[in-house]
Protein backbone atom coordinates (compact mmCIF):
# COMPACT_ATOMS: atom_id res chain seq x y z
CA UNK A 1 0.00 0.00 0.00
CA UNK A 2 1.16 3.47 -0.85
CA UNK A 3 0.39 6.54 1.26
CA UNK A 4 -1.19 9.61 -0.37
CA UNK A 5 -2.53 13.02 0.56
CA UNK A 6 -5.62 14.46 -1.09
CA UNK A 7 -6.43 18.15 -1.01
CA UNK A 8 -10.07 18.82 -1.78
CA UNK A 9 -10.44 22.22 -3.39
CA UNK A 10 -13.20 24.61 -2.32
CA UNK A 11 -14.99 22.70 0.43
CA UNK A 12 -16.37 24.25 3.60
CA UNK A 13 -16.56 27.63 1.95
CA UNK A 14 -19.76 29.18 0.67
CA UNK A 15 -22.41 26.52 0.06
CA UNK A 16 -20.20 23.43 -0.05
CA UNK A 17 -20.18 22.07 3.50
CA UNK A 18 -18.72 18.62 4.17
CA UNK A 19 -18.13 17.30 7.66
CA UNK A 20 -14.81 15.52 8.06
CA UNK A 21 -16.36 12.35 9.59
CA UNK A 22 -18.59 12.10 6.48
CA UNK A 23 -15.59 12.64 4.23
CA UNK A 24 -13.67 9.90 6.03
CA UNK A 25 -16.59 7.49 5.61
CA UNK A 26 -16.75 8.31 1.89
CA UNK A 27 -13.04 7.51 1.47
CA UNK A 28 -13.45 4.23 3.37
CA UNK A 29 -16.48 3.29 1.24
CA UNK A 30 -14.34 3.86 -1.88
CA UNK A 31 -11.96 1.20 -0.56
CA UNK A 32 -9.15 3.41 0.74
CA UNK A 33 -7.36 2.40 3.94
CA UNK A 34 -5.99 4.14 7.04
CA UNK A 35 -7.97 7.30 6.27
CA UNK A 36 -7.36 10.41 8.38
CA UNK A 37 -8.83 13.88 7.85
CA UNK A 38 -7.33 17.14 9.08
CA UNK A 39 -9.15 20.28 10.13
CA UNK A 40 -12.21 21.29 8.10
CA UNK A 41 -10.35 22.01 4.88
CA UNK A 42 -10.51 18.72 3.02
CA UNK A 43 -7.02 17.44 3.77
CA UNK A 44 -7.07 13.63 3.73
CA UNK A 45 -4.26 11.15 4.27
CA UNK A 46 -4.97 7.60 3.10
CA UNK A 47 -3.46 4.46 1.62
CA UNK A 48 -4.21 2.65 -1.62
CA UNK A 49 -2.77 0.10 -4.04
CA UNK A 50 -4.06 2.14 -6.99
CA UNK A 51 -1.94 4.66 -8.87
CA UNK A 52 -2.43 8.38 -8.48
CA UNK A 53 -4.24 8.93 -11.80
CA UNK A 54 -6.76 6.15 -11.02
CA UNK A 55 -7.36 7.58 -7.55
CA UNK A 56 -7.99 11.08 -8.88
CA UNK A 57 -10.71 9.84 -11.26
CA UNK A 58 -12.36 7.78 -8.52
CA UNK A 59 -12.28 10.59 -5.96
CA UNK A 60 -13.58 13.35 -8.20
CA UNK A 61 -16.42 11.20 -9.53
CA UNK A 62 -17.52 9.69 -6.23
CA UNK A 63 -17.11 12.85 -4.15
CA UNK A 64 -19.14 14.80 -6.71
CA UNK A 65 -21.90 12.18 -6.56
CA UNK A 66 -21.84 11.75 -2.78
CA UNK A 67 -21.70 15.40 -1.76
CA UNK A 68 -23.45 16.98 -4.78
CA UNK A 69 -20.77 19.43 -5.89
CA UNK A 70 -18.09 19.60 -8.58
CA UNK A 71 -15.15 17.97 -6.78
CA UNK A 72 -11.61 19.07 -7.60
CA UNK A 73 -8.90 16.97 -5.93
CA UNK A 74 -5.15 17.49 -5.95
CA UNK A 75 -3.22 14.34 -5.00
CA UNK A 76 0.31 13.87 -3.79
CA UNK A 77 2.45 10.96 -2.78
CA UNK A 78 3.13 11.27 0.97
CA UNK A 79 6.92 11.25 0.46
CA UNK A 80 6.69 14.02 -2.15
CA UNK A 81 4.77 16.15 0.34
CA UNK A 82 7.57 15.65 2.87
CA UNK A 83 10.04 17.03 0.32
CA UNK A 84 7.79 19.98 -0.53
CA UNK A 85 7.41 20.97 3.12
CA UNK A 86 11.14 20.55 3.83
CA UNK A 87 12.01 22.95 1.00
CA UNK A 88 9.92 25.89 2.30
CA UNK A 89 12.44 28.71 1.66
CA UNK A 90 11.23 31.51 3.93
CA UNK A 91 11.78 32.14 7.63
CA UNK A 92 8.56 31.42 9.51
CA UNK A 93 7.43 34.07 11.98
CA UNK A 94 4.37 35.12 13.99
CA UNK A 95 3.43 38.04 11.72
CA UNK A 96 3.12 36.04 8.51
CA UNK A 97 1.34 33.04 7.09
CA UNK A 98 3.55 30.40 5.48
CA UNK A 99 1.74 28.86 2.51
CA UNK A 100 2.32 26.32 -0.20
CA UNK A 101 0.38 26.78 -3.42
CA UNK A 102 -0.13 23.40 -5.03
CA UNK A 103 -0.53 23.55 -8.79
CA UNK A 104 -1.61 20.50 -10.75
CA UNK A 105 -1.20 21.85 -14.28
CA UNK A 106 2.31 22.55 -15.58
CA UNK A 107 1.10 25.40 -17.80
CA UNK A 108 -0.78 27.02 -14.90
CA UNK A 109 2.29 26.57 -12.70
CA UNK A 110 4.49 28.39 -15.23
CA UNK A 111 1.86 31.12 -15.68
CA UNK A 112 1.57 31.74 -11.93
CA UNK A 113 5.36 31.60 -11.47
CA UNK A 114 5.74 34.30 -14.12
CA UNK A 115 3.06 36.44 -12.48
CA UNK A 116 4.73 35.92 -9.08
CA UNK A 117 7.91 37.50 -10.45
CA UNK A 118 6.02 40.70 -11.28
CA UNK A 119 4.39 41.29 -7.87
CA UNK A 120 6.16 42.63 -4.82
CA UNK A 121 5.44 39.67 -2.53
CA UNK A 122 7.46 36.88 -0.94
CA UNK A 123 6.85 34.10 -3.45
CA UNK A 124 9.39 31.45 -4.43
CA UNK A 125 9.17 28.82 -7.13
CA UNK A 126 9.57 25.22 -6.03
CA UNK A 127 9.74 22.17 -8.27
CA UNK A 128 5.96 21.85 -8.67
CA UNK A 129 4.66 24.33 -6.09
CA UNK A 130 4.90 27.98 -5.19
CA UNK A 131 5.94 28.98 -1.70
CA UNK A 132 4.27 32.11 -0.36
CA UNK A 133 4.87 34.18 2.76
CA UNK A 134 2.11 36.73 3.33
CA UNK A 135 1.34 39.05 6.25
CA UNK A 136 -1.46 37.79 8.48
CA UNK A 137 -4.76 39.42 7.58
CA UNK A 138 -3.74 39.97 3.96
CA UNK A 139 -4.13 36.46 2.53
CA UNK A 140 -7.17 37.50 0.50
CA UNK A 141 -6.19 41.06 -0.39
CA UNK A 142 -2.70 40.98 -1.93
CA UNK A 143 -2.34 41.32 -5.71
CA UNK A 144 -1.17 37.72 -6.01
CA UNK A 145 -4.04 36.33 -3.93
CA UNK A 146 -6.55 38.14 -6.14
CA UNK A 147 -4.97 36.55 -9.20
CA UNK A 148 -4.87 33.02 -7.77
CA UNK A 149 -8.52 33.23 -6.69
CA UNK A 150 -9.72 33.63 -10.28
CA UNK A 151 -12.08 30.94 -11.55
CA UNK A 152 -9.62 29.77 -14.23
CA UNK A 153 -7.29 28.43 -11.50
CA UNK A 154 -10.04 26.76 -9.45
CA UNK A 155 -9.59 23.18 -10.65
CA UNK A 156 -5.79 23.11 -10.70
CA UNK A 157 -4.61 25.00 -7.59
CA UNK A 158 -5.06 24.97 -3.85
CA UNK A 159 -3.33 26.84 -1.03
CA UNK A 160 -2.38 25.16 2.23
CA UNK A 161 -0.72 26.49 5.38
CA UNK A 162 2.70 24.96 6.02
CA UNK A 163 1.85 24.45 9.71
CA UNK A 164 -1.09 22.23 8.77
CA UNK A 165 1.05 20.30 6.29
CA UNK A 166 3.66 19.67 8.98
CA UNK A 167 0.97 18.28 11.30
CA UNK A 168 -0.26 16.00 8.53
CA UNK A 169 3.23 14.58 8.14
CA UNK A 170 3.53 13.62 11.84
Amino acid sequence: MKKYIAFLRGINVRNIQIKMPDLKIAFLEMGFKNVATFLQTGNVVFESNKNISEIKVILEKRLSETFHYQAFVLLYDFDILKEIVAKYPFQKDEGNHAYVIFVESESVFEELATIAESVNEDIAKGDTVLYWKVPKGESLTTPFSKITSKAKYKCSTTVRNINTLEKMLD
